[in-house]
């Protein structure tokens, strides 16, 4: 049987196991029994092919897929055709899952390269929370494409945390596209951590239709070798009393290239609107690249709006300041490069993933730090 062939102890590095979780689990495109636990107990955890073929799903998949995806962007339409797997998640209104969704993708190496095209379907109803942890992660050094879509739907003061955890081999690549569809008082914040993989482009898409919306756009990146990370985002506020937050850290060492591009746009009915923007990048080889391009689009006068970018180096100062207090200077270096990265941990709802990615952190920064956040 198929889904046998991973044991769970082989895998178990990947999933967040400090604490309990629903999981959705695929390997090589093929939903894994052996190592998920779906639940259909008040809340649908389970398979975009069951949602897409049981009569039951039918209204649910008629109000909502493929409803806010782009239909302009060639990979998405290529997704569209062709996906037939990945998870769907639905929270009815005013229901909370006992516990964080996990929807992990796993590539064995059986294919001496695999292209996967996986679509993930999330709604949060009315008052509905909801916490989703994803990863994509090969197991062996054969080529891997996934052309992921997602599309989360937040109704009226619904609650959404995501969390993409990207730390894959040189040998996989990744586009993500993410599509988000908030109504009033809705508060859904994405957080991606880019540690690996040989490219990885993710376009996060932020639609805003209500007033009184919150969305939160994070996201820390450290790469090395030849690696490649775009972050493309877009907020767009159509209702005025909006605000969305975007802070984007990035750490580039020996001949890896990263590249922000933030789009806001403000319609003219979208007064009082706040949007913050923030991209920071710290370059410690002489090699490696960042491009950087921010931009607004405000078409409303009474607004406030910020964005601002910065590239540099470590500051010399106080490395110099750590040094001469004891600390060697790889550790001192660490120390720093992790401070630069804090501020996006903070606002990381789930204990457990915020220990992880601490330890993640530390991992490709070549440390032990010796404490938690």
């Amino acid at each position: 049987k198929q889904d046998q062939t991973l044991e769970y102890k082989d895998v178990k590095q990947y999933f967040l196991h400090e604490i309990d979780t629903y999981k959705i689990v695929f390997v090589d495109g093929i939903y894994s029994s052996f190592l998920s636990e779906t639940t259909h107990d008040g809340v649908d955890v389970c398979l975009m092919s069951s949602a897409l073929t049981k009569p039951m799903y039918r209204p649910v998949i008629d109000v909502y897929f493929n409803k806010v995806a782009s239909r302009d962007e060639s990979l998405t339409t290529l997704n569209t055709a062709f996906a037939r797997e990945g998870a769907f998640i639905y929270i009815p209104k005013n229901k909370v899952p006992k516990k964080p969704v996990e929807i992990l993708h796993f590539s064995t190496g059986n294919e001496a390269s695999l292209l996967l095209q996986p679509r993930n379907l999330i709604i949060a109803e009315e008052n509905a929370e909801l916490q989703v942890i994803e990863r994509h992660q090969s197991l062996t050094a054969n080529e891997t494409l996934t052309n992921a879509v997602t599309e989360i739907f937040a109704a009226r003061d619904a609650i959404v945390d995501y969390y993409k955890v990207q730390n894959d081999s040189d040998a996989s690549s990744l586009i993500d596209n993410t599509y988000i569809d908030q109504k009033g008082n809705s508060h859904v914040s994405v957080h991606t951590f880019s540690f690996g993989g040989k490219l990885t482009r993710n376009n996060l898409n932020f639609y805003q239709d209500g007033e009184h919306i919150q969305s939160t756009l994070k996201g820390v990146t450290i790469l090395g070798e030849k690696q490649h990370v775009d972050h493309h985002t877009l907020v767009h506020h159509q209702q005025p009393n909006c605000e969305s937050h975007q802070d984007y850290k990035g750490i580039f060492g020996q001949r890896s290239t990263g590249v922000f591009n933030g789009k806001i746009i403000v319609d003219k009915i979208a007064q009082k609107t706040n949007a913050f923007q923030q991209n920071n990048n710290l370059l410690i080889s002489d090699k490696a690249t960042v491009n950087t391009k921010p931009q607004l689009e405000i078409f409303a006068d009474d607004v406030r709006c910020s964005h601002g970018c910065t590239i540099g180096q470590l500051d010399k100062d106080a490395l110099f300041y750590l040094q001469a207090r004891g600390i060697p200077k790889k550790e001192a270096s660490a120390l720093l490069m992790y401070a630069f990265a804090n501020n996006v941990l903070e606002s990381v709802r789930i204990p457990e993933v915020k220990a992880r990615i601490t330890k993640l952190i530390a991992r490709k920064l070549g440390v032990n730090i010796g404490f938690t956040l």
